[in-house]
C-alpha cells in the first residue's frame, strides 16, 4: 500500500507522514526541499507517483485575512489547490490506481460558534474565506472521486492538538504564560479537540472506507481543564476567573471602543459549548481516540 501525502511539512501533515512511514511506503508533496515532490498546490503540480491512497493535508489556516488578496489566498490554496492536485493526478494517469482519497477538512464548514454534539448532517453555513474554501473543495472532491470511482473520506477536524500547538491554543498558552489569560464564568464551556497523532493513526488504517466524519477526542475538555493543564505544565497557578457579569461589562465596553481587547462576541465564544459528534467515526471506522488532556505532550519554547 503506497501513500501520497500533501502538506507533508505542515503541522498535521508531518504527524501523518511520521506515522505512515512506520507502516508502508510514503511519498510526500510539499514546499520544503526534502519532499519527494516539491510543489505549491496553488500552482502547477509536477508529475506524481503511483499511489493507492492520497492524503490531502495541504492547506492554508490559522490566519485572519485583512485584505482581498489574503481572502483570495484561501481559495487559491484550499480550493484551487485541491483542483490542481486532482488535475495532476489525471495528467499522470495515476487516478485509476487510487483506491482512497482522504481530505483534511474542518468543522469550520458548519459555521457555528456554539452548539452541542453537532453531527456531519448539519447544514454547511460557514461563511469565512477559510470555511468557504473547504466547502468548495469538499464539493469538488465528491464529484471527482465519484467520476473516477475511488473512495472519498472527508475528515472534519476541530482544534488539532500536537506537541507544538498552533492557532487558538497557541494564543491561549501565550496568554497563560504572560498571565493575561482569564477564565470566564468558571471556564465551564467545552470545546471539541483531537490529537494529531490519533488522526494520523486512523489514516493509517482507513483505506477502503468512505464517508464524512467528525473526529474529536470524545471528551470535549473545558477551558478550565485545558488552562489548568497548561498552567501545571508551566509551573504556574491556574488562571483567575472573571464572573459572568464582569465579562459582559467588559464585552459591552469593547463593543463601543474598538481598541479594547474584549468584546461581546469574544465573551460569547468563551462561554458557549461548541462540540461535535464523532459517533459515526466510532461506529464505521473503529475510532478510539485518546483523551487530549491525558495525552497532550506540550513542547514549550
Amino acid at each position: 500500500m503506497t501513500y501520497l501525502v500533501t502538506g507533508a511539512g505542515g503541522f498535521l501533515g508531518a504527524s501523518i507522514v511520521s506515522h505512515l512511514e512506520t507502516l508502508t511506503e510514503v511519498k510526500t508533496l510539499g514546499l520544503e526541499s526534502d519532499n519527494d515532490i516539491v510543489a505549491n498546490v496553488a500552482e502547477e503540480i509536477p508529475p506524481l507517483p503511483e499511489s493507492d491512497v492520497v492524503v490531502h493535508a495541504a492547506g492554508l489556516a490559522h490566519m485572519i485575512p485583512k485584505t482581498a488578496e489574503e481572502k483570495q489566498s484561501f481559495l487559491d490554496v484550499n480550493y484551487q489547490g485541491t483542483v490542481n492536485l486532482c488535475r495532476a493526478l489525471e495528467k499522470a494517469n495515476v487516478k485509476s490506481g487510487i483506491q482512497t482519497f482522504v481530505f483534511i477538512s474542518s468543522v469550520s464548514v458548519y459555521g457555528l460558534d456554539q452548539g452541542v454534539q453537532i453531527s456531519e448532517d448539519a447544514e454547511l453555513l460557514g461563511d469565512t474565506p477559510y470555511a468557504k474554501s473547504k466547502i468548495l473543495a469538499e464539493t469538488f472532491l465528491k464529484d471527482w472521486t465519484d467520476q473516477h470511482r475511488c473512495n472519498l473520506i472527508i475528515l472534519r477536524l476541530p482544534l488539532i492538538i500536537g506537541s507544538k500547538p498552533v492557532g487558538n491554543l497557541a494564543k491561549l498558552i501565550a496568554g497563560i504564560k504572560s498571565r493575561k489569560y482569564l477564565n470566564i464564568g468558571g471556564g465551564e464551556a467545552r470545546k471539541s479537540m483531537v490529537l494529531a497523532k490519533d488522526v494520523a493513526e486512523l489514516i493509517g488504517r482507513i483505506e477502503g472506507h468512505s464517508g464524512i466524519f467528525n473526529l474529536t477526542d470524545l471528551r470535549d475538555p473545558s477551558f478550565k481543564e485545558i488552562s489548568g493543564f497548561v498552567s501545571q505544565k508551566l509551573g504556574l497557578r491556574e488562571p483567575l476567573n472573571i464572573p459572568m457579569f464582569v465579562a459582559r461589562l467588559l464585552g459591552w465596553t469593547g463593543d463601543v471602543l474598538d481598541f479594547f481587547p474584549v468584546n461581546t462576541d469574544m465573551v460569547t465564544k468563551m462561554t458557549s459549548d461548541l462540540t461535535f459528534d464523532s459517533s459515526r467515526a466510532v461506529k464505521n471506522l473503529g475510532w478510539q481516540p485518546r483523551s487530549v488532556i491525558k495525552n497532550f505532550d506540550i513542547v514549550f519554547e
